[in-house]
C-alpha cells in the first residue's frame, strides 16, 4: 500500500516543527526565582540569585568545547554562571552527574525536538548569553555539558567539582 501524498506532506510538516521546536526556543532569559518550585537534585538546586556568592563567566564554541573545562566550587556556595555562546550554531549548558547527562544525551538524540527549560541548564542561541544560578549543595565530581544531538559525542563536556 502506497501512503497518500497528502499524508506524506502532514508527516514532513510534522517532523519539521519537532525538529526546529528545540531550536526556537529561548531558555537565555534567566528564570524566575521561586523557593517553592525548587528541587533538590544529588548535585545541588537551583540557586536563589539574590544569595549568589560568586560569578563565573562560561564560553562555548563550535569546536564542541567549553572555556573553561573544568571548575571547582566550594559547597554550599551558590553561583551565577553566564553562558556565553560565541559560536555560529545553537549550543546549552546542562549541570548534572555523569549518569544523568548521558542519559539525557540519549533521550536528546531520539527526539530532537524535545523542549526542557530546567534550572540546571542555559540554552544560548549564537552570539548570546545565558545564565544559570545553581547552590552546590552536594560534594563530589559532576559534569557539565551540551546534550544537543551530537555535541555532547563530539566531547562538549567539561568537569565540575564541589569541594
Amino acid at each position: 500500500m502506497k501512503p497518500s501524498p497528502l499524508l506524506t506532506l502532514a508527516a514532513l510538516i510534522a517532523a519539521t516543527s519537532v525538529a526546529v521546536a528545540h531550536g526556537n526556543e529561548d531558555h537565555a532569559t534567566p528564570r524566575k526565582f521561586d523557593p517553592a518550585q525548587v528541587e533538590v537534585t544529588d548535585f545541588g538546586q537551583e540557586g536563589n540569585p539574590q544569595r549568589v556568592t560568586r560569578t563565573i563567566q562560561v564560553d562555548m564554541a563550535d569546536t564542541m568545547r567549553f572555556t573553561p573545562a573544568s571548575l571547582t566550587v566550594k559547597r554550599g556556595e551558590t553561583v551565577r554562571f553566564v553562558v556565553r555562546n560565541g559560536g555560529q550554531v545553537l549550543h546549552e549548558m546542562v549541570l548534572g552527574t555523569r549518569q544523568a547527562l548521558a542519559e539525557h544525551a540519549a533521550l536528546m538524540r531520539r527526539f530532537p525536538g524535545m523542549e526542557h527549560a530546567d534550572a540546571n541548564m542555559a540554552h544560548v542561541k549564537p552570539g548570546t548569553a545565558g545564565e544559570i544560578v545553581w547552590q552546590f549543595t552536594q560534594a563530589g565530581e559532576f559534569q557539565f555539558a551540551c546534550l544537543l544531538p551530537g555535541h555532547f559525542e563530539a566531547g562538549m563536556v567539561g568537569q565540575l567539582v564541589v569541594k
